[in-house]
């Protein structure tokens, strides 16, 4: 079944665990995803980016997730990754196919960012969806969200910001990064920072950029990879320790945002399949193993973010 993002978090940020937002772009990451959830009977955020809209369409992906939502019991939000776009975000708020929609006016002056927030916040009420802000610039490059450097989130607009915008949930900057390549030196959130935030914050807070890059993906993507001339694939990619996640999570942060790790399983295990075996040409056979990877994922993805 869809619900909305109050569902869910709230409860969640209560109970200081985390619900996990999956990235989808096509039928594969979905079922991956679905499989996962119904499997550890958890809830899960299916979300797409603009750029997921761009490649398979939004009637599409949408017409996946309802699918999805009609054949398990397990609660699923279907959510607007990183909407820049204000003329798209109104046309999924008003197609009804979404349960949330997140607006990123992170780039815009605080006011600016504020009124737009406060404007789709109130569309997005009004057909019973919730909507998603940020505060603050995360940097790195995934699918069309970029930025070079961090401006992390002030403590002391949050409280303000989230009570004039009446957002559902709050994105914030500490130091996650999109993309594969997080850190180059000694990974390390701002955990006092978002301490600061979550006293005077009462709305759960989101972590964005989260995925850990796990080693053993990675070694797995590079497995013979001088035959394949593809070493330098992913190489000296890096992401959140597991450790800082869960800390994170008892400080109020109740969504979090999982897209590398998917892209970076499934890449592995398609590649795997060709690797043993140079006579498949079949995708059912190696976009398969690609769904498989991404739910063995989101199981361990589910099993940190409750503790």
């Amino acid at each position: 079944m869809l619900v909305n993002l109050n569902k869910l978090l709230p409860r969640a940020r209560e109970k200081r665990y985390a619900v996990g937002a999956f990235n989808i772009n096509n039928l594969e990451t979905l079922r991956g995803v679905v499989a996962a959830a119904e499997a550890l009977r958890a809830p899960v955020i299916l979300q797409t980016s603009e750029g997921a809209l761009e490649y398979a369409g939004l009637e599409y992906l949408a017409a996946l997730a309802h699918t999805a939502a009609k054949k398990t019991r397990v609660p699923l939000v279907f959510h607007l990754d990183h909407g820049k776009d204000v003329a798209l975000i109104k046309r999924v708020i008003r197609s009804g196919l979404y349960t949330s929609v997140m607006f990123d006016g992170s780039r815009l002056a605080l006011k600016e960012n504020m009124r737009r927030t406060r404007e789709l916040a109130r569309l997005a009420h009004a057909r019973g969806m919730t909507l998603e802000a940020e505060l603050g610039v995360i940097k790195g490059v995934e699918d069309k969200v970029s930025a070079n450097k961090d401006l992390f989130t002030d403590p002391a607009q949050a409280a303000g910001f989230v009570a004039e915008t009446r957002c559902d949930a709050l994105a914030v900057s500490i130091g996650t990064s999109h993309g594969a390549y997080k850190f180059f030196g000694t990974p390390k959130l701002e955990i006092a920072r978002l301490k600061a935030i979550a006293r005077t914050v009462r709305v759960p807070l989101v972590l964005h950029g989260a995925s850990g890059v796990d080693a053993h993906a990675l070694d797995a993507l590079h497995e013979k990879c001088e035959v394949w001339g593809d070493c330098e694939r992913l190489s000296g990619a890096r992401g959140v320790p597991d450790s800082q996640i869960r800390e994170a999570i008892t400080y109020g942060v109740a969504k979090i945002n999982i897209d590398s790790d998917l892209r970076l399983s499934f890449t592995a295990a398609v590649r795997s399949a060709f690797l043993n075996d140079k006579k498949m040409f079949d995708p059912r056979m190696y976009l398969g193993a690609g769904r498989s990877a991404v739910e063995e994922v989101v199981k361990n993805k589910i099993k940190l973010f409750k503790g």
